[in-house]
Order: structure tokens, then sequence, then C-alpha cells
């Protein structure tokens, strides 16, 4: 605040004449650099120096102001862009969007810095622009009414209430007096109803005794004014976003999908004791039903031709050279593996048949324990159930009284809703006959404007057909210049030319290379070239016989090695049956005391919302126990209506996901393909 005020100082303390030059160049420097600066691109400080540098100002107190107004417009220009959208919409509809910095620069003046400059400084800038812009804005910007209206509570809309009517309203409200004699001097000149200047009478000129004049005295020399060094400039770090506002986003992605998972894996598990999708055996069940009742109904039914004998035999697959030799790798691998085994047995290595018995026992106990867990989440989800359904019955009781206090709360709304409709009609009407008069004055500014229009016109199509002869003379002119030159043309395509060329075979072409023969010593070389060609190619059809008689040989020891392993495999594939069928699985016995727990509070609260039922039953009449199961079943019927609802949209969920970004992780897949399953 202090170099600004400074810096008017400076400005403002020359000559009258140069004043008015000062205030209208600077104002124009607020405007033009607030148009040409772009919010995405730009910063503040880089453009203000640029804008500089560009138009030679150079002077630091004609800086500081140019930089001080464009800095503060940008940070309040929420402020001001309440101010101007108001003007736009309602006294400013004939001006102009492109001057709307003009208005910027001049509401911030107003507001901010009124005590600063003063009311001549203001005056002055004012002045300086088209006055009749100037009235139509200020009218309506420093109009009390507006400012403690709407104008109060767009502001408030940003900044608190105390720093709105301290820093903003109360200086305005200070400088009201000074401001209107300023607005009625505006449309006095505007009407041209200045009154005259009254002229001051003769003063009496005092004259001075005839004293001897004492001598001057010496002036002192003036002490250096101190200057202000200049500031470093910003880091260009300033501008670059910070690492933590990085790795807060990526922690915040990463818990969004690990929370994604957990949603989808509750949505997956919820609800599995009222699955509403039938059991692999009940649909087996009804198919066979259908299937039996369909067979019962056709009687002219085409019996189906038996197989074929020739499918039933096993018809011996012919392998390719390809997979001949993959099958032997395989095979020879698994040789050299067994190899190794045994010779490190022979070296004292410890065999495996112990770890994977401990692994197996450990497997069989990690599966108890998860159907352990997963009956233990079934009677929860039972439990769950019965528990809401005491507190949907809760709910109903509390619903009804709201709906009476609701009931009772309308009709009072509806009563000042009516009286309110009425007042706004009486409003409309007023502005309907206000509106009808404004139309009558349009329509004879209409008609003047459409008379200069067509002046235009007249002038315009007049212009533009001598401009249409001046184009045709030309276009004749080039016309004629190109149809001489194809008449030129012509003349020398009709010319004859010999085209009659002697070749003679034993001769070379004359064009002095060292390499030039003629086309006889040329057909004698092709001749010895094809000779060679024709001997490398019988030696290379040589080498392509023994190469493919090698393949063959290599080709039968492979299939005889693959027939012993074929053959040995099928061998252990029948043991390993036989030893599977003594061995049957035995059955999964889950005993845990949570589980006992959870199915005796399960069966209790079942005990409890019986007995209830009963005495309700005993207590109320046939009529009462009539309309209780039908809003029952109504509750079933919403509670159902839910539970799709809810699956519905966990389907659509796990969709979104398996298309989206997420859709990219395993997880995720995995997750989604489950939820769809169920």
């Amino acid at each position: 605040m202090s170099l600004f005020v400074c810096a008017c100082n400076i400005i403002f303390s020359s000559t009258p004449g140069d004043m008015t030059q000062n205030h209208k160049q600077l104002f124009v420097h607020c405007v033009q650099v607030l148009n040409t600066y772009n919010v995405d691109t730009q910063s503040v400080e880089e453009h203000v120096n640029r804008y500089l540098k560009e138009n030679g100002i150079f002077d630091e107190s004609d800086q500081t102001f140019i930089v001080e107004v464009f800095s503060e417009c940008v940070r309040y220009s929420n402020l001001m862009e309440v101010v101007l959208n108001g003007f736009y919409n309602k006294d400013g509809k004939t001006t102009l969007r492109s001057e709307q910095n003009l208005y910027h620069v001049i509401c911030y003046l107003a507001t901010f810095r009124l005590d600063e400059l003063g009311m001549a400084h203001f005056r002055k800038f004012v002045s300086s622009q088209d006055i009749n812009k100037m009235y139509r804005f200020l009218s309506f910007f420093l109009n009390e009414r507006n400012l403690l209206t709407w104008i109060k509570d767009g502001w408030e809309k940003y900044y608190e209430h105390v720093f709105v009517q301290t820093s903003l309203l109360s200086p305005l409200q200070r400088w009201m007096p000074e401001i209107d004699d300023m607005l009625s001097m505006m449309k006095s000149t505007i009407d041209n109803r200045l009154k005259p200047k009254s002229r001051a009478g003769s003063v009496t000129e005092t004259r001075p005794f005839n004293i001897t004049q004492p001598r001057p005295r010496s002036i002192p020399v003036p002490e250096p004014i101190p200057k202000l060094k200049k500031h470093k400039p910003a880091p260009v770090t300033l501008y670059d976003k910070p690492v933590e506002l990085e790795m807060i986003q990526r922690t915040k992605e990463a818990n969004r999908r690990r929370a994604e998972e957990r949603l989808m894996e509750a949505s997956r598990l919820q609800y599995a004791c009222a699955n509403p999708n039938k059991s692999q055996k009940t649909k087996e069940i009804i198919s066979n039903i259908i299937y039996e009742e369909e067979s019962k109904i056709d009687f002219e039914k085409h019996k189906a031709n038996p197989t074929p004998a020739f499918l039933s035999r096993e018809v011996p697959v012919k392998m390719n050279t390809a997979q001949i030799l993959r099958e032997g790798k395989l095979y020879q691998q698994r040789e050299e593996e067994i190899i190794k085994k045994l010779e490190n047995l022979e070296a004292g290595a410890k065999d495996a048949s112990d770890f994977l018995k401990w692994q197996s026992e450990m497997r069989q106990k990690d599966l108890e324990g998860k159907l352990a867990d997963i009956e233990r989440r079934r009677l929860e989800g039972k439990l769950s159930h019965e528990e809401a359904i005491f507190a949907r019955q809760n709910l109903i009781k509390d619903n009804k009284q709201k709906v009476q206090e609701m009931k009772e709360e309308t009709q009072q709304m509806m009563q000042e809703f009516l009286e309110k409709k009425f007042k706004e009609e009486k409003e409309m009407r007023n502005l309907v006959e206000e509106t009808m008069q404004g139309h009558k004055n349009t329509k004879e500014a209409t008609k003047k404007l459409k008379d200069y229009k067509r002046k235009i016109v007249q002038e315009v199509n007049e212009e533009s057909k001598e401009l249409m002869k001046q184009a045709l003379e030309e276009a004749e002119l080039e016309m004629r210049r190109k149809m001489e030159l194809i008449h030129q043309i012509k003349a020398m395509e009709a010319v004859p030319i010999i085209r009659q060329k002697l070749v003679d075979l034993s001769e070379s072409a004359g064009h002095g290379l060292l390499s030039e023969m003629s086309i006889a010593e040329l057909r004698e070389r092709v001749s010895l070239c094809k000779a060679a060609e024709k001997e490398s190619e019988e030696t290379r059809r040589d080498d392509i016989l023994q190469n493919k008689e090698a393949k063959d040989q290599l080709l039968l020891n492979t299939l005889e090695t693959i027939s012993k392993h074929r053959l040995e495999q099928t061998r252990a594939a029948a043991t390993r049956l036989e030893t599977k069928k003594k061995s049957e699985p035995k059955k999964i016995e889950l005993k845990d005391e949570k589980l006992t727990e959870l199915q005796k509070r399960l069966e209790e609260r079942k005990a409890q919302r019986m007995k209830e039922r009963q005495s309700a039953k005993l207590g109320t009449k046939r009529s009462s126990a009539d309309n209780r199961t039908r809003s029952l079943i109504n509750q079933k019927k919403a509670l159902e209506e839910n539970r799709w609802r809810e699956l519905e949209l966990t389907q659509e969920r796990a969709a979104k996901l398996m298309d989206g970004s997420l859709g990219k992780s395993k997880s995720a897949s995995r997750l989604a393909s489950n939820l769809v399953m169920t």
C-alpha cells in the first residue's frame, strides 16, 4: 500500500497539463495489460514484466502503479465479476463485452484505492475516458441500493462479512456525498445543462513595503533518496507441483482400489443365507421334469440314426514332424530329471514324501478353517436379517408420526405460497405495463435504422458492379493470351520427326565406359552364367537329399522312444485309479464354539419373533390380523425388491470395473468375475 501511495505522489506531482495525459496513459496501460493476460498459460509477474519491456515503461513510479493495479485486479477478480455480471444483465445490455476490462479497472480503483487517490485524481481518471460509458457504469455500481443488497450478498460468498463491511462498503459510504456530486456534474454535462461559471470580482492586490531585502540563505545540498534493492526473482520450483501432492494422489488411488476390492468382496459374500438363485441340483431336477413332459408330447418324432461303426474304433492320429520332435525332447528332459534325482539319492539326498504328507495335512486344516469362516458369516447374515425386521417395525412407527407432522407443515406452506403468488402477480402486471410503453419508443428507432441500412446497401451494390466489370475485362485478356500460346504449341507439334534407327549387334553403344560390350558378347556371357547356375543347383540337390535321410532316421528313433514312454504312462495311470478307488474321501466335520453360540443366538431370536407374532395374532381381531399380514407381505416384497436392486447394482459395478482402468489388475478382474458368478 505504501509503494502505491509513493508512486501516485510522484506521478501526479507534475504540471496540470501533463497530469491529464498521465492519467489517461496509465489507465490505458492498465486496461491493455488485462486484455493481453491469459490465466492458463502465463503467470502474473512474468506477463507484467514482458508488457513493461515491450512498451518501454522504465519509470519506477509508473511501473509500481501498473503492477499494483494489475496484480490486485487479478487477485480480486471474483469481486469485480459480481459487479460486471450484474451491470451487463441490467443496465449494460447495449455495451460491448470487449470493454469489460475498462470497467474492471475503474471498479477496482473505486472500491480499494479511493482513499489513497483522493476524489480529485479519481475524477481525472474518470474524465480521461468516454463520459457516457463512465456515467452509465458508475451510476449503476455506486448506487447505495445496489451496494447494500445484491452486491453485498455476492461479495459475502467469497469473503467474510466483517471484511466486506469494513474494507469495501464503509469507504464507499464515506465518499458517497462527493461521488453523488460528481455523478450529478456528469449528468448535467451529458444533458448540456451546465451553468456558466460566475466571474469573481476584482480583488485588491497588496503591494509590498519598500524594505531592504535580506540576503538569500544558502540552499543545503539535498540528501540522496534511498532506493530499494531489486527483489530476487521467484525460484522456478515455485510453479512446480510439490512431490507430496503426487504421493498423496498415489496413496488415494491405492486406498480407493483397496476399498473397491473390499466392497466387491463384501457384496459377493452378502446375503449368502437368502440366495435367490437356484442350486445346481434343483436346476437338474427341473430340466429332467421338462424333458419327460416334452417327450410325452412328441408323438411322431424322427428317431436318430445310430453312430457309425468306424467311430467306435480308435483311429491312429498321424503326427507331424514338429510334434514328434517336441514330444521326443520332452521325454528326453524327463529322463534326464529322473537320472539327476537318482544320482542325488545315491549321493545322500532326502526323500520329499514326509514334506508332501505334512503339506496335505496343513491344506486340510486351512480348508476346515475357511469352511468354518463361511458358516460363521452365513449365521451372522441370518442374525442381521432378524434384527433388520425388528428395526423395520420401529421405523414404520416413527414414519407415521413424521407424516402427520409433515402434513401440518405443508398446509402452512401452501397458505404462505398462495399469498406470495398473489403479490408476484400484481408486480408482473405493473412490469407488463412499463414494458408496453418502452416498445412504442423502439419502433421509431427501428424505422430510422432500416432507412440508413438501405442507403448503405445501394452504395455497396454500385461498387460491386464496377469491380465485376474490371474483373471480366482482365479475364478476357488472359483468355486471348492463352489461345495464342495454344496455337503456337499445335504448330510446333505438326512438324514431322524422323524416328528410324539402324541397329548393329556386333557394335558397342559408344558411351565410353570401361565395361562396355556389344549385344552378341552379352548373349555369350549370359549362356556361360546359366551353365554355372545349373552345376550349383545339382550340388544343392545332393546336399538336400542327404539332410532328408538323416532327418527321417532321427524321427524314427524319436517315435520308438515316444511309444515306450506312452506305454509306461498308461500303466501308471491305471495303478493311480486303483489307489484312488480304494482311498475314499472323508467328510469334513466342523467343530467350533463360536459357531454353536451363533446358532443358539439365532434360534433364540427366531423363537422371540415367533412368540411376538403369536401374541399379536391372539390380541388383535380378524380385521387387524388381515391388515398386518398384508403389511408384512408388502414389507417382504419391498425387501426382496431392494435385494434384487442391490444385486443388479453389484453386477453393474463389476462390468464397469472390467471395462475401466481398475479392470487391468488381476485382483480386480478376479473379483469382478466372482461377482458376476454370484
